[in-house]
C-alpha cells in the first residue's frame, strides 16, 4: 500500500471518491438520456422548417398556436422571443409551386396570411428547412468526427509519451476522461432541453469537439509533469509521482480553467442567442474537463498501476466472481 509523505496533501487516497462523486453527478444526466427524447434536436438533427415571425404589436403564443394548428401543424413548438416575435418550429412546410393562374403560392405565404388576419401583421419573417436526408447525414457526420477527433488524440498521447513504461496507458486514461466529460455535457443539456427547452444543434457538436481540445490540453499538462517526474525519480512508486505532479500542475490548471470561464461568462451574459448554446457547452466543458484532467485521467493511471483495474473487470464477470470467491 502505497502512502504519500506527510509533507504533501494524499490526493491519490482518496480517489474512489472522485470517481463516486463523478458517477453521482452524471447519474442524472444518464437517466434524462433514457427518457425519450434524450436530447431536444434542433432543425439540423430532426428536420423540419423554422420561422421566425416578426408582427407589429405584441402576441399572445396561444393565437399564434391556433392558427397553426387550424392550417394542419398542431405539432408546431411556439416560443416567443421578444413580446412582438416568436419563433415557430414545424414539419418539414411545403415549398412554394405555381397555380394554373400563373401566381406561386406557398405553406408559408398561407401563413403568413393567416397571421395578418387571425393575430396581428408581420412585418419581418424568416423561414429554413432541413430534409430527414440532410438532418441522418449531419447526425452520420457528427458522430464520425467525434470518433476521428478520439482515435487521433489517442494515438498522438500514445505517441508523445512513448518515453515512459506503459505509454498506451495515457492515451486510454485521456480517451476516458473525454467519455467522461462529454458523457456529462449530453446529460446536462438532456435535463436543459426537458426543462427549458434548450436545443442540440450544429453549434453544440462545434462545442463538444472544441472542449475535446481543451479538456485534452489540460489532461497533457498534468500528463507531462508525470512523465518528467518518472525520468526524475525512476525507482519511486507511480502513486506517489502522480500525487507530485497533480500537486505540481493543479495551480496552472485551475487558473488557466479561472480566466476561460470568467470570458465565457461574459459572453454568455451579453453575447448574442446564435452561439449562446455553443458558449454554455464551452463553460460546462472548461469545469469538467479541468476537473477530469486532474481527478479522472491522472487517477485511471494508478489505478491501472495497482490493478485496480483488472479486479474490477473480473468482478463484473460471472467467471471472476466465481474465481474470487472459490479463492
Amino acid at each position: 500500500m502505497w502512502q504519500e509523505g506527510r509533507g504533501n496533501v494524499d490526493i491519490i487516497s482518496r480517489r474512489k471518491w472522485f470517481f463516486l462523486i463523478s458517477a453521482i453527478v452524471i447519474l442524472p444526466g444518464i437517466i434524462s438520456l433514457i427518457i425519450p427524447p434524450a436530447l431536444n434536436q434542433g432543425i439540423e438533427f430532426s428536420s423540419g422548417s423554422v420561422m421566425d415571425v416578426t408582427f407589429n404589436e405584441p402576441v399572445s403564443e396561444d393565437a399564434v398556436r391556433s392558427v397553426y394548428t387550424d392550417l394542419g401543424h398542431p405539432e408546431a413548438l411556439i416560443q416567443k422571443t421578444s413580446d412582438n416575435s416568436v419563433f415557430v418550429r414545424t414539419n418539414v412546410l411545403e415549398p412554394e409551386v405555381q397555380n394554373p393562374d400563373g401566381t406561386f403560392t406557398s405553406e408559408r405565404l398561407i401563413i403568413e396570411d393567416a397571421l395578418n388576419d387571425r393575430v396581428a401583421a408581420v412585418t419581418s419573417s424568416e423561414l429554413d428547412s432541413v430534409s430527414p436526408i440532410f438532418a441522418r447525414e449531419m447526425v452520420r457526420n457528427s458522430i464520425i468526427a467525434l470518433i476521428v477527433a478520439s482515435i487521433f488524440i489517442f494515438g498522438y498521447i500514445t505517441w508523445a509519451f512513448l518515453s515512459i513504461p506503459n505509454s498506451f496507458r495515457y492515451g486510454v486514461a485521456a480517451i476516458l476522461a473525454l467519455l467522461h466529460d462529454i458523457l456529462f455535457i449530453l446529460g446536462v443539456f438532456s435535463i436543459l432541453g426537458k426543462v427549458i427547452d434548450i436545443e442540440v444543434n450544429s453549434m453544440f457538436i462545434m462545442g463538444i469537439i472544441l472542449v475535446l481540445g481543451y479538456s485534452v490540453n489540460d489532461t497533457i499538462v498534468v500528463f507531462d509533469r508525470i512523465r518528467e517526474n518518472v525520468a526524475r525519480n525512476i525507482d519511486r512508486p507511480l502513486p506517489g509521482v502522480v500525487n507530485q505532479s497533480i500537486l505540481e500542475s493543479v495551480g496552472r490548471s485551475l487558473n488557466t480553467s479561472a480566466t476561460t470561464l470568467f470570458v465565457l461568462v461574459a459572453l454568455l451574459l451579453f453575447g448574442g442567442a446564435t452561439i449562446r448554446g455553443l458558449i454554455l457547452v464551452l463553460a460546462i466543458g472548461a469545469v469538467v474537463g479541468t476537473y477530469s484532467s486532474i481527478f479522472i485521467a491522472s487517477q485511471f493511471l494508478v489505478m491501472w498501476e495497482l490493478g485496480e483495474v483488472g479486479r474490477f473487470f473480473r468482478r463484473l464477470s460471472p467467471f471472476g466472481r466465481r474465481r474470487e470467491a472459490s479463492a
